[in-house]
């Protein structure tokens, strides 16, 4: 059974308008806003949050603010990945001091780690705190793939976020056991949740997070296939966009044009051009239309 259910917002990290520090009030109103549309969790410090931009101090601060802002009303799963295992360590303590319901690592992402090291990574993590890992599956990024028993071995690790993009991958860690499986790819959303996932990271919940919440509540409580297959139909495009470009850049600019105070994006990361804006606004156009009536 997961420690986590629902839509989990992969969060933004809103910079002030030079991009020089974390805007913590369009963080704390996003929480706010996030939290009132029915989320079941709150997940700072991943790709979506921009986390390789920022220095150890302005990481702590997010998770910070974000931990005081939910307020216990949610979970935080806090993002505390880094290249070293000291930094890791040393962000993960803090998380768990500072509030979080749990970490999420992603291995160090350089240089991938042999299966010993990662490993002896985890383990240094799961010393130092009590509180569960989050594996975050990401080997685009990381060049590490695990099998199911691998990640059942990986010490302190209870679920995983699953970005991995490989659905018959997915669907073997999802009914083989070992770690709770959390869908972290867009486009898989629906597939994992119609196959039992009960909680998804999901940078859309970041842009139109009623909706989201509306899918799982179709796909999980009320078991509506037909209302969650008209949803889905308006979402999905949505999530093809976001993966068509950069994706944090595109959250960005897309949960601007739902009415979230964002910032820009940190450079190396660029804002999406114009066109693309116009993109993301015709697919948010969709997934907030109407319902069918059935």
């Amino acid at each position: 059974m997961s420690e986590f259910h629902g839509v989990l917002p992969a969060l933004i990290t809103p910079f002030t308008e030079d991009g020089s520090a974390i805007d913590t009030e369009a963080l704390e109103a996003g929480v706010e806003r996030l939290i009132a549309a029915g989320v079941g969790g709150l997940v700072p410090g991943g790709s979506t949050g921009e986390f390789t931009t920022l220095s150890v101090a302005e990481r702590k601060l997010l998770v910070e603010t974000v931990v005081d802002t939910a307020a216990g009303r949610v979970p935080v799963i806090a993002g505390t990945g880094a290249l070293s295992t000291r930094e890791t360590v040393d962000l993960s303590v803090h998380a768990e001091q500072a509030g979080a319901a749990a970490v999420m690592v992603v291995p160090p992402f350089y240089d991938a780690p042999s299966w010993r090291e990662l490993k002896a990574h985890f383990q240094a993590v799961a010393n130092a705190i009590s509180v569960p890992i989050m594996y975050y599956n990401l080997p685009g990024a990381t060049g590490v793939t695990l099998t199911a028993e691998q990640l059942a071995e990986l010490p302190g690790v209870t679920c995983l976020k699953d970005t991995g993009g490989d659905a018959t991958a997915a669907q073997e860690l999802i009914q083989t056991g070992g770690p709770v499986v959390l869908n972290g790819w867009d486009t898989h959303t629906f597939i994992a949740l119609a196959s039992g996932c009960e909680a998804v990271v999901w940078g859309v919940a970041s842009i139109v997070p009623e909706q989201c919440v509306e899918l799982h509540r179709l796909l999980i409580d009320d078991i509506d296939l037909p209302a969650a297959r008209e949803l889905w139909a308006r979402l999905f495009p949505l999530c093809q966009v976001l993966e068509s470009l950069s994706y944090p850049a595109a959250v960005k600019a897309a949960a601007r044009l739902t009415g979230f105070t964002t910032g820009p994006v940190r450079e190396p990361l660029l804002d999406v051009e114009p066109t693309d804006v116009q993109r993301l606004a015709a697919a948010i156009e969709q997934a907030t239309a109407a319902q069918a009536v059935r």
